[in-house]
């Protein structure tokens, strides 16, 4: 058993697909997101999306970090990560405008004081208001707040987002075929709408990241910060404090810093994407859940997808390889390893995608490829060899 499952955790979630099996899968079973028909006003050529998702145990870190440093803007990054595991699986079916959010925030009052529900609701509104200069508008419809303690430990920090789009814009991975290329686009270095390097960790396999990474005295000193009922085995196993300083690049950032980057958003390249190349789009793939195998799950059931040319793992990845011993097969499968939005095109139209991408300073490259199967097979090359799922 890996430790990720060890720690009550699962990246492929298969109790929760198993719970929903039965569920009706929309329009458009292979699209990213659950698309309806237009209930809110009935008109045949519309349809209505809305997505719930959140920060997951990506909170916990900034409650340590918070509790050990002081720094309470960790918490505005994490409303920002709340809101991007939304926004960017939205992305994946083509909307990227006139969106609806509203959070929701559950706390133990006792620990999460007055202010970081105020750097929390804060952070959200400036988030917007950044997007709003890039023409991605999203109103913010306030949301529920609520003190349970008797259920939360610390913070818990998520949201619901919604839209109405037009059916004729929609992406529903229906078109990717083989002769597909993909390109794909990076989730770490510094976008041109970023203020700081971002580590790419985005907020996926947080839970084996901070037990991976950081030492056993956070959970002395914090033991609401993890489920006490979890063997000490693998409770905080590595070697880090959160203060511990790491060379990026040629700058110095702590372990904190690099955990608690910011889930970056791909909004304001797949606007003019969307926009001006929506033709070209055959699908998109969102690497969250389920890391480098989250396209299993949408791609066509006759197709093969080979991804022999990814981005090297940025620091964060090897850091947390390094300390939790994990071999590449659940590496790839928990963490989206630098490499975190998928675009299926013709190889013909790949230099544009890579283009518009980087002029926003989002590195994008060409990836992998799709070629025709009898059965749906993934093959990722890494470093030490090639993974088959």
């Amino acid at each position: 058993m890996s430790l990720y499952s060890k720690r009550g955790v699962s990246a492929q979630k298969e109790e929760v697909h198993n719970a929903t099996r039965d569920l009706d899968k929309g329009l458009y079973p292979k699209a990213f997101c659950k698309i309806y028909k237009d209930v809110l006003c009935g008109h045949e050529d519309w349809v209505n999306v809305m997505h719930a998702d959140g920060a997951g145990t990506k909170s916990i870190l900034a409650y340590l970090y918070w509790k050990e440093t002081g720094d309470i803007s960790v918490w505005s990054k994490i409303a920002q990560d709340a809101i991007v595991m939304n926004l960017d699986d939205l992305l994946c079916v083509g909307i990227y405008d006139e969106l609806i959010f509203s959070s929701t925030i559950d706390r133990n009052k006792n620990r999460i004081p007055a202010e970081v529900l105020e750097a929390v609701i804060g952070g959200s509104q400036s988030f917007f208001n950044a997007m709003k200069k890039f023409g991605v508008n999203i109103t913010y419809m306030g949301g529920e707040t609520a003190d349970v303690g008797d259920v939360v430990r610390t913070i818990a920090v998520n949201g619901t987002m919604t839209a109405r789009w037009p059916k004729s814009k929609l992406v529903t991975n229906e078109r990717i075929a083989a002769g597909d290329v993909i390109v794909g686009l990076a989730g770490f270095g510094q976008a041109t709408y970023e203020t700081e390097y971002n580590s790419g960790i985005a907020s996926n396999g947080l839970t084996s990241a901070r037990h991976d990474l950081l030492d056993k005295t956070y959970g002395q000193q914090f033991p609401e910060s993890y489920d006490t009922s979890l063997d000490e085995s693998v409770v905080y196993i590595g070697p880090h404090k959160m203060t511990d300083e790491i060379d990026v690049g040629g700058r110095k950032m702590n372990i904190g810093s690099l955990l608690l980057s910011p889930t970056r958003t791909f909004a304001p390249v797949m606007k003019e994407i969307l926009q001006n190349h929506f033709d070209s789009v055959h699908g998109l793939i969102h690497c969250s859940g389920g890391g480098q195998t989250k396209c299993l799950k949408y791609v066509p059931d006759n197709v093969r997808i080979i991804k022999d040319n990814l981005f090297e793992p940025p620091i964060i990845f090897q850091l947390i390889q390094q300390a939790s011993k994990a071999d590449d097969r659940e590496m790839y499968q928990v963490f989206n390893m630098g490499t975190r939005l998928e675009i299926y095109i013709k190889e013909k139209d790949a230099e544009t995608i890579i283009s518009v991408s980087k002029n926003f300073g989002v590195d994008a490259r060409i990836i992998g490829r799709v070629e025709e199967s009898p059965k749906k097979e993934l093959a990722i090359k890494t470093a030490s060899g090639t993974l088959n799922y």
